[in-house]
């Protein structure tokens, strides 16, 4: 991948997380998006958001391990580590997450438009971790293509999946010397 398309992710330290709980290990084998569900907008504190997240996460309501995404990404299209990509992820839903490497975009994109920098920022993370995790991009999924009850990703970012886009720009990156359509 060119230089400019490693994304800069702010480690765990910069958002204040807890140290996790031991949960089962995995080797992710596909990427699956995500998004968290509720309203953010680029002005919001996603640091304390992605904190709050955990911290409810991990609470008596869940009792999930830690954040349950591998990375998460705020609307202004910064990038945060989540839990560790080599532990499972955890989800609210049937779908077992065992081999998915789970990334988030912030917001509720079943009401929100997705913003060009957040998505512009999930194109290279999964450009970057199709190389880095040796993960076929044909593997992209979103939650709702693994789970019959969720519209996760929501409406706005699913139909970057649906139609390609994601997978082409990310492809592109990923061989820029290769002719697309």
């Amino acid at each position: 991948a060119v230089k400019e398309n490693i994304p800069v992710i702010i480690p765990r330290s910069g958002w204040q997380a807890l140290e996790p709980k031991p949960y089962a290990s995995h080797v992710p084998v596909r990427i699956t998006i995500h998004h968290e569900g509720t309203r953010l907008e680029k002005t919001d504190d996603a640091a304390k958001k992605i904190r709050n997240i955990q911290v409810w996460g991990m609470g008596p309501d869940r009792n999930w391990a830690d954040i349950p995404y591998h990375f998460l990404i705020a609307p202004d299209g910064t990038v945060y580590e989540g839990r560790n990509v080599y532990t499972t992820g955890e989800t609210a839903t049937e779908y077992d997450p065992t081999g998915h490497l789970l990334i988030t975009c912030l917001g509720n994109y079943e009401v929100q438009e997705v913003p060009a920098e957040q998505l512009a920022s999930l194109i290279r993370l999964v450009a970057w971790c199709a190389k880095k995790y040796n993960l076929p991009l044909e593997t992209l999924a979103s939650h709702r293509d693994h789970s019959s009850q969720t519209t996760c990703p929501g409406k706005n970012l699913y139909r970057y999946l649906q139609n390609g886009y994601i997978t082409t720009a990310a492809r592109k990156i990923l061989f820029p010397e290769e002719k697309h359509p």
